[in-house]
């Protein structure tokens, strides 16, 4: 989606609520792009999975509570929720 300036101004919630729905807007200013709003939910899933994939080292590399990285973390992320 290509919105103006302009038009963010005027009309932000629409603007948002596309992005909701996984758009890319492409802001322009006088008939260049200037800027891109890009949903955030597609980020943090890529940081999720680069999370995931780097392995461990130091005194947690052959820890055996760490053999599945992520069901460890969520454990000790349990006693938060």
């Amino acid at each position: 989606m290509k919105t103006t300036a302009k038009e963010l101004r005027l009309h932000t919630k629409r603007v948002l609520e596309a992005v909701e729905r996984g758009e890319e807007v492409t802001i322009t200013h006088r008939g260049k792009p200037r800027a891109k709003i890009v949903p955030i939910r597609s980020t943090a899933k890529r940081k999720r999975q680069a999370a995931n994939k780097v392995p461990l080292f130091g005194i947690w590399k052959d820890h055996p509570a760490t053999k599945d990285v992520s069901a460890y973390v969520n454990k000790l992320r349990s006693g938060r929720r």
